[in-house]
């Protein structure tokens, strides 16, 4: 008998111990759980600012589920305009916790159709640089002032025309910590010199037939000369417009050396990715 309590009394505490731990399971939150990150909710908002007399059209995103301030990224369109690619980069940018504005160069949202107007809207400002500063000015002063960034934190990035652009605004000596170009060409209106105080990227296909070897062996050689900061990197196969999706159909409609190239643009990504984190960090 007494060893039949003993065993009763035995079975009872072993019950107790593992309802317990059971209790335990269901109502403590795993590390991993605890440390979820809150979900990505991007929002995106139309914006207009000015410069003089002109009025530009940009759209600003950004994750409205994260807390605090952030960085702001600057992004400038291909000479096409400010279009559907241009966001898509800004969100891609929001979703990775900055506030990115895809801004606009030409005014009221002007888009080309043709090859031809792209090329003249492109020359309008990048031959009149009070005119291509004061419109990046508009546009990086309204990201500054946008409640989720801090504007001690601003780089640019740019794809073709806007590539040239990012680099000659940090040419100037706009205070921009990083800056990045796609597709860009490198001869410029303001080369190199030591107003540069971003980090630089410039990520261009090899086999791109816009973008003249001399000029690239001219920039590269004014960067060395500053000792400026610096990655040029050029994809083995890939030609003018290599991160854009619709380079293909545009390449075939105007019969000109466009192609999307999907390894040199995700790896171009991944290195603007990189640098934003190291000078970011």
């Amino acid at each position: 008998m007494k060893h039949a309590t003993t065993i009763i009394f035995l079975c009872v505490l072993l019950f107790s111990m593992n309802s317990c731990k059971q209790d335990k399971k269901e109502t403590t939150a795993s590390p991993e759980e605890a440390a979820a990150p809150t979900e990505i909710k991007i929002k995106g908002e139309e914006v207009t600012y000015k410069s003089d007399s002109t009025v530009m059209k940009g759209y600003i995103a950004y994750d409205e589920n994260l807390q605090g301030k952030r960085p702001g990224v600057i992004v400038i369109h291909e000479w096409w305009g400010h279009n559907d690619y241009v966001r898509e980069r800004a969100e891609m940018l929001a979703k990775l916790g900055y506030t990115a504005i895809a801004v606009d160069m030409y005014g009221d949202g002007k888009q080309a159709s043709h090859p031809q107007d792209a090329g003249k809207f492109a020359s309008s400002v990048m031959g009149n640089l009070p005119v291509a500063e004061a419109r990046f000015d508009a546009a990086m002063q309204m990201l500054q002032a946008h409640a989720s960034v801090n504007p001690d934190q601003i780089a640019a990035i740019g794809y073709c025309f806007g590539g040239s652009v990012a680099l000659t605004m940090a040419n100037t000596g706009r205070d921009l910590d990083a800056v990045a170009a796609f597709h860009s060409g490198v001869q410029l209106p303001v080369m190199p010199n030591d107003k540069l105080k971003a980090r630089v990227l410039v990520c261009n296909g090899a086999d791109d037939t816009f973008i003249p070897k001399e000029t690239i062996a001219t920039f590269k050689k004014q960067m060395d000369s500053i000792g400026a900061q610096y990655t040029y990197i050029a994809y083995e196969g890939a030609v003018h417009a290599f991160t854009s999706k619709g380079a293909d159909s545009l390449g075939k409609k105007f019969n000109l050396p466009l192609a999307y190239q999907k390894e040199a643009d995700e790896k171009s990504w991944q290195e603007l990715v990189t640098m934003l984190d190291n000078v970011f960090e």
